[in-house]
């Protein structure tokens, strides 16, 4: 990876069970103006990370980002029931203003609340 360029990163923890949660559905939008444009999807593995950076280096562009984590889907029961989810789909939306920076953006989840941060 070169290390002159910066990259997106997340990970997401269940801290109802506290694990990592795998199999999590994450859309990533770069926000112009009005417009959503989505530049990647992603699936967690069951690190609760995703195998690659959600921007690798070099396509870090400074801008307004959305991150969204589909939540529902990764609470639902087992037998692919989906029930009325309380926390559906979490829309982390935050700015890059430094290209060269690394950005991580770690999201804590239970059913029925959920944190984030700027993480390292």
């Amino acid at each position: 990876m070169d290390n002159s360029a910066g990259f997106l990163t997340t990970h997401i923890l269940d801290t109802a069970k506290g694990i990592p949660a795998a199999r999590v559905k994450i859309e990533l939008f770069r926000l112009v103006g009005e417009t959503r444009e989505l530049a990647t999807s992603r699936i967690t593995n069951s690190d609760g990370r995703t195998d690659e950076p959600i921007l690798k280096a070099g396509e870090m562009v400074a801008g307004v980002y959305e991150l969204n984590f589909h939540i529902g889907d990764y609470f639902a029961e087992p037998s692919g029931k989906q029930a009325n989810s309380f926390i559906d789909i979490v829309p982390i939306r935050f700015g890059i203003d430094d290209e060269s920076a690394h950005y991580h953006v770690p999201l804590l989840v239970s059913p029925f609340s959920f944190s984030t941060y700027r993480g390292s």
